[in-house]
């Protein structure tokens, strides 16, 4: 196929490119992937073909045509709903996926910012008229409950790609293309020289995914760095590669169709004895990497990838404080479904809760931290008793160290309310349990709360008032990092407060979320995701230090030809 023949996919999408760069500068409700999983938005034919086609990749080889290979890579997952899925990969070594990255850069890295962006939002069609595939794909694992595999795993999580789009094809277009300079000058004509701009991408950008949202915080730093004309190396966690196994499969045959080399995407599932992200992201050929994992890991390679830019979303004690209510049942049913949903494995989900001893006033007359414990613990009964109602809030525990968690937890000796086992009705062998709620101190049990519990694990935590609680949040955020804090307050001057601690502490904040709102939610074009303001981060998806690390705008000039030159004219001396 000829240059001349490749499609234009620029052209068809250029609408949908102007919209979304529109609705990332005003904040405002945005999408054009619809959320519901149902037959009207994605056609009658979509839910069992999306079956089918995941069904069709289980116990053999994962097809990924042309990909280059060292060898493969059996099978390492295994979906927490009870079964092996017995996929097998492509191998490929650090030293040959950055090498062939880099050999495959040079077109797409001397495209245009439209050409790219076009390929780029074509990408993420395919992705979404294949979101149903990909919730299954999510769904077996990482243990989401199947509506929110298909709506983290898929439709938000092309928001957030697009949204990573939009803000890289700006930015690459801040400045023009080409200008004309011209300098007067005392005595001849004037200094005329014509200049180019010209975006070029850093180099290798690697992606290190994470087992519970691969797509969702994958995406953004994904097309981040392929709009701006970096080749990309998918490492996925060996737990869950098969979401963006899916991904990297439909980005190659985006780019064949529009005449680029496919390995531009690469993927690099690792083998179960292999620890291979640490050499891929110290390579000295890869510029960028984009991780999401624990503390530990992120912070070894701020410290180590000193070659690249590095963004990091990591751990965090996201904190409610609450003060005082209106609408005490809808407070407790908010925080009851955001510490039940997917088990509490989200790096957004509230663990510390910080209420006063003394207690505090609520429509329903004062409660003290062990009341509210109590009632915390009653409205997730309410919540979680119908097991098929549980089981699609709670989905299933991802790995053994969430569980182990959660034992050790239930051993503190102080639990308000006790985790419990469900019975999944549709996969019998799923691991499933409730949250846990345990009552601590906050002077006594700091080492406690200080670290992160990720998982179905909460702790109300007793302060002396409410200032005491502004300060342990100021305190633990900035020292240990957090994703959300939460606040429930009815007056101003604590709402004040509250707002003006979270500023200092550098986290966002919610604020009396009592209706369908929920703390552990982040809508891609309004709401910002990590702040780079505390330990959890550093980086925010997504705002314009996202992507512009990502490329450098390189200059060329030239005299411009004598005969151009503006006309001179003498001009008086006013020195």
């Amino acid at each position: 196929m000829s240059p001349a023949q490749h499609p234009d996919f620029f052209a068809r999408h250029t609408d949908l490119l102007d919209q979304a760069v529109a609705r990332s500068a005003d904040r405002g409700y945005w999408t054009p992937y619809p959320e519901a999983s149902s037959t009207s938005a994605y056609g009658a034919e979509a839910p069992a073909a999306g079956e089918a086609a995941f069904r069709e990749l289980l116990d053999r080889p994962f097809p990924l045509d042309g990909h280059p290979t060292t060898g493969t890579v059996p099978a390492t997952e295994v979906s927490p709903y009870g079964f092996p899925l017995g996929i097998s990969y492509p191998h490929l070594s650090p030293e040959a996926a950055v090498a062939t990255a880099k050999s495959a850069a040079s077109a797409w890295r001397s495209s245009s910012p439209d050409v790219r962006a076009g390929v780029a939002a074509e990408i993420l069609a395919r992705l979404n008229a294949a979101s149903y595939e990909i919730a299954y794909a999510v769904q077996h694992t990482t243990g989401q409950p199947f509506v929110m595999a298909f709506q983290a795993g898929g439709p938000h999580a092309q928001d957030r790609g697009l949204e990573a789009v939009a803000y890289a094809w700006d930015a690459q277009r801040r400045h023009p293309a080409t200008a004309r300079w011209s300098k007067p000058r005392r005595r001849g004509g004037p200094l005329v020289m014509d200049k180019t701009y010209t975006p070029v991408g850093r180099g290798v950008s690697v992606l290190i995914a994470c087992n519970t949202f691969p797509t969702w915080n994958g995406y953004p730093g994904f097309f981040a760095s392929l709009v701006t004309g970096n080749p990309v190396v998918v490492k996925p966690h060996r737990r869950a590669v098969l979401p963006l196994a899916i991904t990297v499969r439909i980005a190659r045959e985006v780019l064949a169709e529009a005449g680029f080399d496919p390995d531009v995407v690469l993927l690099t599932a690792s083998r179960p004895e292999e620890r291979t992200a640490p050499a891929l992201a110290t390579h000295p050929d890869v510029r960028i990497v984009d991780f999401t994992g624990s503390s530990e890991f992120g912070d070894w390679l701020e410290d180590n990838a000193r070659q690249a830019v590095v963004h990091t979303e990591k751990a965090g004690l996201n904190t409610v404080v609450v003060d005082s209510t209106d609408d005490y049942a809808g407070l407790l049913r908010n925080l009851a479904f955001s510490v039940s949903l997917y088990s509490g494995q989200m790096c957004t989900t509230p663990q510390n809760i910080l209420v006063p001893c003394g207690g505090f006033p609520t429509d329903q007359g004062p409660r003290t931290a062990a009341e509210f414990a109590a009632d915390l613990g009653s409205a997730l009964d309410d919540l979680l008793a119908d097991p098929a109602r549980a089981t699609a809030t709670l989905g299933a525990i991802v790995n053994d160290g969430v569980l182990a968690r959660l034992e050790e937890a239930s051993a503190l000796g102080r639990t308000a309310h006790p985790s419990r086992t469900v019975a999944h009705p549709e996969h019998p062998d799923a691991v499933v349990r409730t949250p846990l709620v345990v009552r601590l101190d906050a002077e006594a049990d700091e080492k406690t709360y200080t670290s992160e519990w990720f998982g179905p694990v909460s702790f109300v935590i007793a302060t002396d008032d409410t200032a005491h609680s502004l300060r342990v949040l100021h305190d633990t955020v900035r020292r240990h990092g957090a994703l959300t804090a939460c606040v429930y307050a009815t007056g101003e001057d604590v709402l004040t407060a509250a707002r003006a601690t979270a500023l200092e502490a550098g986290v966002h904040l919610s604020e009396n979320l009592t209706a369908d709102v929920f703390p552990n939610q982040s809508a891609a074009f309004s709401d910002f995701h990590g702040t780079s303001a505390n330990p959890a981060a550093n980086a925010t998806l997504t705002d314009p230090a996202f992507v512009t690390g990502r490329f450098a705008v390189l200059q060329s000039r030239r005299h411009a030809p004598a005969e151009e030159h503006e006309e001179y004219e003498e001009r008086p001396d006013v020195r």
